[in-house]
């Protein structure tokens, strides 16, 4: 166990030192595919190109209310939760939960009202199913040639394509995905923290019982019990509690705020925790993964580590 962690500490320090560094790579334009492959793909490593999309008509026309008047007020499918935090941790009579959000629908106009009002749940157009695909009227206004220097890197079509917009008290909690990931903010901003998946014996996480929120009658939000569970990242990186959780302190988070009109290449597997501004509009590109040797490089890392998680 000695010998591990040792080895452990020399990947943490040499890798911060050769491949990461200590901020996000920025871009003033567009890279070639040669260059996107070359620098950032290959490596692994997030980049943000500042204004990429910044022509696009969605950056110039997008609003909560444009939308709502272009979508003629449908009805749209909502996460709903009392704190701001979907699939994320909470706790009920002692006992902690991942809890999933309460999905309803809405029409458009009811969720602008509700992102207007402070004092009642938050609400968050989130779900993570292509759903732009279900707003045909808006897909006009952005134009996806302006991603080929990714997606000819990738040599594959988007496996997902999906729509954000919510309220500034909607966090996403710190977790990764198994995607190549293009986040497009049109309006707003939002706040990335991040971490590299070599970083993952530094992130605390454990199995937790899973639930979903419900409400009463009377408004009052409930945690619904599944039965199954969930393996969550323990720690939040705002506020970390080190004492609980040590092994956070050997983590070296990159802060990088992506404004309306930038593309952030998040690399697959990378954790990320989210915020936004209120009313932020966002539209993101998930592709598929390779499963390659890094992913047989992570697997291994997590089966070294995985005396780490209760």
């Amino acid at each position: 166990m000695a010998n591990l962690e040792a080895g452990i500490q020399i990947l943490l320090q040499e890798a911060q030192d050769l491949c990461v560094g200590t901020e996000v790579a920025e871009l003033q334009e567009p890279p070639t595919a040669l260059e996107f492959a070359c620098q950032y793909y290959a490596k692994n490593l997030p980049v943000v190109i500042r204004n990429a999309v910044s022509h696009w008509e969605a950056v110039k026309k997008w609003t909560p209310k444009f939308i709502a008047e272009a979508l003629n007020d449908r009805f749209v499918d909502v996460a709903i939760t009392p704190n701001g935090f979907a699939d994320g941790l909470a706790t009920e009579s002692g006992v902690e939960f991942f809890v999933l959000p309460l999905e309803t629908q809405m029409p458009l106009s009811h969720l602008i009202q509700r992102l207007d009002d402070p004092t009642g749940p938050v609400c968050y157009i989130q779900k993570q199913n292509s759903n732009f695909f279900d707003f045909p009227e808006l897909t006009k206004d952005i134009d996806v040639k302006d991603l080929a220097f990714a997606q000819q890197c990738f040599n594959k079509e988007p496996d997902a394509i999906n729509f954000w917009m919510g309220d500034s008290r909607a966090v996403t909690s710190m977790h990764k995905d198994p995607y190549e990931n293009l986040y497009c903010v049109i309006s707003g901003h939002k706040d990335f923290i991040l971490l590299p998946p070599y970083q993952l014996c530094c992130v605390p996480r454990r199995k937790y019982p899973t639930g979903r929120y419900k409400r009463r009658k009377c408004g009052q939000f409930y945690i619904e019990p599944l039965m199954s569970e969930t393996e969550w990242v323990s720690i939040d990186p705002l506020a970390p509690d080190l004492a609980k959780y040590p092994e956070y302190s050997k983590a070296s988070p990159l802060h990088v705020r992506v404004l309306a009109g930038d593309v952030l290449y998040l690399p697959n597997y990378w954790f990320h925790h989210v915020r936004q501004s209120h009313k932020c509009i966002a539209v993101n590109f998930w592709y598929d993964m390779e499963y390659d040797s890094r992913y047989c490089y992570y697997r291994m890392m997590e089966q070294l580590t995985s005396h780490r998680v209760v």
